[in-house]
């Protein structure tokens, strides 16, 4: 039995490498786009623009990551992708002017599908390879990576204005999380990653030609769920600077706040899924978070919107996690749809706020954001979820004593 437990611990740190990877490198970079909004004189229709070719890149690269998984597996794919998100990164820093940043965010977009897709992929085989639950645990280290980007960028705004320095320390922090990464991936030869037959191949491509009405009601309640957590990480520091009065040191802590809450609820996160069933943690808790953020702008201020967005973190939480194991519960091309539109809704909706917020003001697009909580809330009401289950914890070790013993 600890020989079980050491090989799914050592292979869950390892894919949580990945999530923390993901959260950290999407962080860094939307947490100084109050930087680069003044560096290259842009409006916000033109911030929302930004956020707009990079969700078209995660739009394009569904077919790419695909195609990708095919010939690399999610291994090699996300080894490769988190490489080109560090030099993405890099690029960033010293972009000169709006078309050639337009350029490389189109390119993270594109990066950050195949990443996301592959690392998920990689959690589902885990789930399967030793029948226990994994998904909760590693959205948690996404948002860890998020929270401690918040927290590097509020000290690196402190010391300088610039970005070179800040993002190539996070690059450095980034290759570090690849190389613990890497050894305890599972391989790409996995029985998740076999090349199908000439059959299943057939099958496969006429599945998603027509995908089932559960997939594209997972896909559309993905869609709204990761428009609310991209456009807060996006325009929580604007939201704090421009419209709530706060200083520049405060504004990166608007991420900082939903990123920590984010994390702790989805530590409990198993928790609640075992005693009330998913379909009460995604109703309730996306309702929580409309309703939360609701609140906050209408009260106006600071330490209401800090309260909001606590409200959003704790809210959609499991959320996301839920929904990746009720694809996965459909079959792979279920799990690769959900996660590419997934993708698609992280970037893209950040894009809509943008523009939102320039037709009328910051306010009616974070407005946007609690409706598309409370969307997602009734999206919900047509999915058919798993019940809960009396002691997760429990059967988990017994299966593993089980499987030990025989």
């Amino acid at each position: 039995m600890p020989r079980v437990l050491d090989d799914f611990r050592r292979t869950q740190l390892a894919i949580a490498a990945l999530f923390c990877f993901l959260g950290f490198q999407y962080a860094t970079w939307i947490s100084r786009i109050p930087a680069l909004k003044t560096r290259l004189d842009l409006s916000a229709g033109e911030v929302g623009l930004l956020l707009m070719v990079t969700g078209a890149g995660a739009a394009a690269s569904f077919p790419l990551v695909t195609f990708l998984m095919k010939r690399l597996g999610a291994r090699r794919l996300a080894l490769l992708s988190g490489l080109g998100l560090v030099a993405i990164l890099l690029a960033l820093s010293m972009t000169p002017n709006y078309p050639v940043t337009l350029l490389i965010l189109c390119a993270d977009g594109v990066a950050v599908g195949c990443l996301n897709v592959a690392m998920n992929a990689q959690g589902a085989a885990l789930e399967a390879a030793h029948g226990r639950t994994a998904m909760t645990q590693l959205h948690a280290t996404f948002s860890a990576g998020s929270f401690l980007a918040a927290l590097v960028s509020s000290g690196m705004t402190a010391l300088t204005s610039g970005i070179v320095t800040h993002f190539a320390a996070a690059s450095a922090v980034l290759l570090a999380l690849l190389a613990c990464a890497r050894p305890r991936l599972l391989p790409d030869d996995a029985p998740a990653n076999e090349e199908p037959t000439e059959r299943e191949e057939g099958k496969t491509r006429r599945r998603r030609v027509r995908p089932t009405q559960v997939m594209l009601w997972l896909g559309c309640t993905m869609v709204f769920t990761e428009v609310v957590e991209g456009s807060m990480n996006d325009w929580s520091a604007l939201y704090l600077k421009d419209v709530a009065g706060a200083s520049a040191q405060v504004a990166p802590l608007g991420i900082a706040v939903i990123s920590v809450v984010m994390v702790l609820a989805r530590l409990f996160g198993d928790g609640w899924r075992s005693r009330w069933g998913d379909a009460v943690v995604v109703r309730v808790g996306s309702a929580v978070a409309g309703i939360g953020l609701a609140l906050a702008l209408l009260a106006g201020g600071v330490v209401p919107a800090l309260l909001g967005f606590a409200c959003v973190g704790l809210g959609v939480a499991a959320v996301t996690p839920c929904l990746y194991v009720a694809a996965a519960a459909e079959g792979p091309d279920a799990l690769s749809l959900v996660a590419a539109t997934g993708t698609t809704g992280l970037l893209v909706g950040p894009a809509l706020i943008g523009f939102v917020a320039e037709a009328g003001d910051l306010t009616w697009g974070m407005a946007v954001v609690a409706a598309s909580a409370v969307i997602v809330s009734l999206c919900a009401t047509r999915l058919q979820w798993a019940p809960a289950k009396a002691s997760s914890a429990g059967s988990t070790e017994a299966e593993v004593v089980e499987e030990t013993a025989t």
